[in-house]
């Protein structure tokens, strides 16, 4: 007698996974966080300039301004005598005006005086009296126009930037103290399985510490989650049980074991016989057999056991879409042929070296190791091979 064919989707493509993922994640609310909160956080409306930046024509050197036709001549042999008038520095201005033969001295970041377009550095001056005398022409190039960086009313920042350093500071240039973000996801994490086993408890034979708890947490940190960490659970349906009901409040669960084809896979058979499936296995390697479903509305995504399997899913599926990034993929040249699978697209692990990648050689989905040494995921497309010299696309690790 056949088996029935399941009503859900077996062996998807990983982009129709990390859709159909992103698809069940619930709308990100909107908070107001300061400047000093704003680190890792996903802008959720544009971001446009209060102000201009500079906020007047500045000088980028230590020297003097003064009138550039006043300097024409100036030579090392034959320097150019400029009258001093007052000075100019950051936060005080000089407010007169400087007429033909006269400059200010002026520092980094402040003002041209009315009358000025040009400066001459100050390892090109030399002081006499109230005069200086100039060994080269004065230039306007070291001279930052007005709104030369942003003008008030630019729109700068787009809503979906993930605000690193650089950015914030960009926000408090604009002139916003507080920004509008998306709220964070809050997800739930839990491991499984019977051999799993806390770090720095005695092992058993057969028994494996719970890599793929810390390792995913940290990972779901690095996206800017809020973790709930349910800890671990046995093979046990009772005790999944118990553990997915108290995800409560959160928008997403990650399990990590009990998905694939074994007796002993309980997440897999709760999910179809009591929750609800979206997908089961994906075409990838590492990772194929990761199950997407739902349990009384908490969306579930469940990822294999195996440590490597685990945490590339992870990073090619579950981190896009948690935070709205496309995966950021390189192309380099392959330094050594990668396999192609007939049905699958393989990640496999490669170091890098310059513009080229090399294959990682132990690429079993049980060698953790491989990608704390790796530099990169090398992905091979369904049957095509890549062959020493090709170019080939990578995700950074």
């Amino acid at each position: 007698m056949t088996a029935p064919r399941p009503d859900f989707p077996m062996h998807v493509s990983v982009e129709q996974a990390r859709e159909m993922l992103a698809a069940l994640l619930p709308a990100p609310a909107t908070e107001t966080v300061g400047l000093a909160d704003a680190l890792g956080r996903t802008l959720a409306a544009p971001l446009g300039a209060l102000v201009s930046h500079p906020s007047a024509t500045e000088s980028a050197l230590d020297g003097i301004a003064c009138r550039e036709a006043d300097t024409w001549a100036a030579t090392a042999a034959a320097p150019v005598r400029l009258r001093v008038v007052g000075e100019s520095r950051a936060g005080l201005p000089f407010t007169g005006t400087v007429g033909e033969g006269e400059c200010t001295r002026i520092y980094t970041g402040a003002p041209m005086p009315p009358g000025t377009e040009a400066i001459c550095p100050v390892e090109e001056l030399a002081d006499d009296g109230d005069d200086v005398l100039l060994r080269r022409p004065a230039s306007p190039g070291d001279v930052r126009p007005e709104g030369g960086d942003f003008r008030a009313g630019d729109d700068v920042m787009a809503a979906g930037l993930l605000l690193t350093a650089p950015r914030v500071a960009l926000a408090a240039a604009l002139g916003h103290r507080e920004l509008a973000v998306r709220r964070r996801h809050r997800v739930a994490l839990l491991s499984t399985g019977d051999e799993v086993v806390e770090p720095g408890e005695p092992l058993s034979a057969g028994q494996v510490y719970d890599s793929n708890r810390y390792g995913l947490a940290a990972m779901l940190r690095e996206c800017g989650c809020d973790v709930l960490m349910l800890g671990h659970a046995p093979d046990s349906p009772d005790a999944l049980h118990a553990a997915i009901e108290s995800a409560g409040g959160a928008d997403l669960l990650v399990t990590s074991g009990g998905v694939s084809m074994g007796r002993y896979d309980f997440m897999r058979d709760l999910l179809i016989e009591h929750g609800r499936v979206a997908f089961w296995k994906v075409r990838m390697r590492p990772g194929g057999p990761a199950l997407l479903g739902g349990w009384q509305g908490l969306p579930v995504i469940g990822l294999p056991g195996n440590p490597v399997s685990s945490l590339v899913v992870f990073h090619v599926i579950v981190r896009p879409a948690l935070t709205g990034q496309s995966l950021q993929s390189l192309t380099l040249r392959a330094a050594t042929p990668f396999r192609a699978l007939p049905d699958k697209t393989a990640f496999w692990r490669g170091v890098i070296d310059g513009g080229t990648v090399r294959d990682y050689g132990r690429q079993g989905s049980g060698i953790l190791r491989s990608l704390s040494d790796a530099d990169a995921l090398v992905i091979v497309p369904e049957g095509r091979a890549v062959a020493a010299g090709d170019d080939v696309q990578v995700v950074l690790l």
